[in-house]
Parts: C-alpha cells; sequence; structure tokens
C-alpha cells in the first residue's frame, strides 16, 4: 500500500499542498481528481521524488518511501517526457535498462508492449510522427515496462479516444490484479467513475471528499423520487418531509430519517397506487461540484 500522511509543501508564500492525506490500496485504481491547480501532479511529484514534502511523509508498505522503493515504480508525468525526434523503440528499450533490465529482455519487452498498442509497424518512428493518442500509448508503454510495484500517472488516458482508454485499461487492470496499487489523475470525472474503486478529491490544495464511487455518490442528504397515482401536494407540510420539486404525481423530496420515508410511503400507497419510490443515485460530477465549489 501507499500512503501520503499528512503532506505539506509551500513554494514561498504558496501552500500548494495543505496536509493532505490518503492511501492507495493494493488491486485497486485510485482516481485523483481536482480543478487546475488543485495540487494533483505536486503530489504526484512528491511520491516521486522530484520535490520533497515541506512536512509530512509518503509510506510505502507502512514504512518511509526509499529511493530503491521509487526504482521500481512506474511513473507518467502529464508533460510528456520522451524525446519527440527520437525512434520509439529504443526509448522504450532505454527506459527498461534504466530499470535494472538488461539490453535483450528491455527490447522484447517494448516490442511486444507496442505490438500490443497496435504500434509494431511504426517501431522506427520518431514520437513525434505519432498522433497525440499514439503518443500516449508510448508513454504508457514507458511507464509499464519494467513490471513496476506501482504506478504513478498523470492523466494517462488524455487524448486517447474511448476504444484506446479500454484498451490502456485492459492492460492496466492485468497489474492490479497482481497486486500492484494505481494512482492515476484525470480531469473526465465519468471516465474516473467507471474506472476506479477509490476517488480522492482535491480542492486547492486540500483533501475534500475520498472514498469509494458509491460511498461519494450517497455522501449528503439523500433525496428520494416518488411518482404516484394521485396528486402528491399532501407532501407539503408533512412532518419530516422536505419537497424539492412537485409536479402533480411526481416530486422530489428530503426525509428527515429512515422512520420519515417509510412513514411518507405509507401514506403515498394509502392514497391511491404508487409507481415507483426511492432514493435518487446522483452521478459523480454532481458531488464533485458540490464540494470543490
Amino acid at each position: 500500500m501507499l500512503e501520503i500522511d499528512s503532506v505539506t509543501r509551500r513554494f514561498g508564500d504558496l501552500t500548494a499542498l495543505d496536509n493532505v492525506s490518503f492511501s492507495v490500496p493494493e488491486e485497486a485504481f485510485t482516481g485523483f481528481v481536482g480543478g487546475n491547480g488543485a495540487g494533483k501532479t505536486t503530489t504526484m511529484r512528491i511520491v516521486m521524488g522530484v520535490l520533497a514534502p515541506t512536512y509530512g511523509e509518503v509510506r510505502w508498505n507502512g514504512s518511509p518511501i526509499t529511493r530503491a522503493d521509487r526504482a521500481e515504480f512506474g511513473y507518467m508525468p502529464e508533460e510528456r517526457g520522451l524525446y519527440p525526434k527520437q525512434p520509439i523503440l529504443p526509448q522504450l528499450a532505454y527506459l527498461g535498462e534504466l530499470h535494472g533490465m538488461d539490453a535483450r529482455s528491455a527490447r522484447e519487452a517494448a516490442l511486444e508492449l507496442l505490438t500490443r498498442f497496435n504500434l509494431g509497424e511504426r517501431t522506427k518512428d520518431k514520437l513525434e510522427k505519432l498522433s497525440l493518442g499514439n503518443q500516449q500509448r508510448v508513454q504508457i508503454a514507458g511507464a509499464v515496462i519494467a513490471d513496476p510495484k506501482a504506478l504513478i500517472l498523470d492523466e494517462p488516458f488524455s487524448g486517447l479516444d474511448p476504444e484506446a482508454v479500454d484498451e490502456m485499461f485492459a492492460v492496466l487492470t492485468e497489474f492490479t490484479k497482481r497486486g500492484v496499487p494505481v494512482l492515476f489523475s484525470s480531469h473526465q470525472l465519468d471516465l474516473v467513475e467507471r474506472l476506479c474503486d477509490k476517488i480522492v478529491i482535491l480542492r486547492k490544495g486540500q483533501v475534500v471528499a475520498a472514498g469509494t464511487v458509491a460511498e461519494l455518490r450517497t455522501a449528503g442528504e439523500t433525496q428520494h423520487r416518488i411518482q404516484a397515482g394521485a396528486d402528491l401536494g399532501w407532501l407539503r407540510g408533512t412532518p419530516g418531509v422536505t419537497v424539492i420539486d412537485l409536479d402533480g404525481p411526481e416530486a422530489v423530496v428530503t426525509f428527515a430519517d429512515e422512520q420519515s420515508a417509510q412513514a411518507g410511503l405509507a401514506e403515498a400507497m394509502r392514497r391511491g397506487p404508487v409507481h415507483s419510490f426511492g432514493p435518487i443515485v446522483r452521478p459523480l460530477s454532481d458531488y464533485y461540484r458540490e464540494v470543490t465549489r
């Protein structure tokens, strides 16, 4: 498990991270979301040792993280870090060698990844000759080539079409199944909602929410939708009920507690047929806007 514990980072008078704490469990995708300048990239750079925290620490498997630990991590920076005017196959092989692979194994692994990413016929092409989406594929290949123990990916799906996202996710899933924790940042909330086991939301350098998608969707006040066969105007003024929206036989309400909800349902059924009654599952984007305002 990767743990970020009470990490603060200051740049002069600017506090980029303020007491940030969260964990990235093994066998799981953890999505890291927040607006521009929220502190996502700074956090990832601290995890990888590119920046040092002003306070706090990063732990790997319960102990302070070391340079040797980080050497076994796969990292994909937000800024494409490969050389645009160099062929892609030798670049990937070189990255593998930097992680301790022998030259032959590194080249074979690079060729296997490029073939899997439908770039097997472009191994001699310079990176700049590829589309942005294919450049992103090469970047991800560089992050996973040496069989990393953890993956830190900054905007890995940027520029990828839906088919390519599924392709990359399938590759990364192979690592989580082996116990590798994956932390990735993204501005694509629908993508994070679909792919992640856990989500951490940053706002102005602080963690404002963390949990599973289900936990965040149901956080805060739960709204219920009622569709009945008779007018629901009687809900107004009913103890324990707050009407959010009401249009004849349809209403959106909140209940003070479970007892009020059951009483409301019983009364609705007494007055006529009830076609549907249940909590509204809101999208992650609604909760995100709520906590980052």
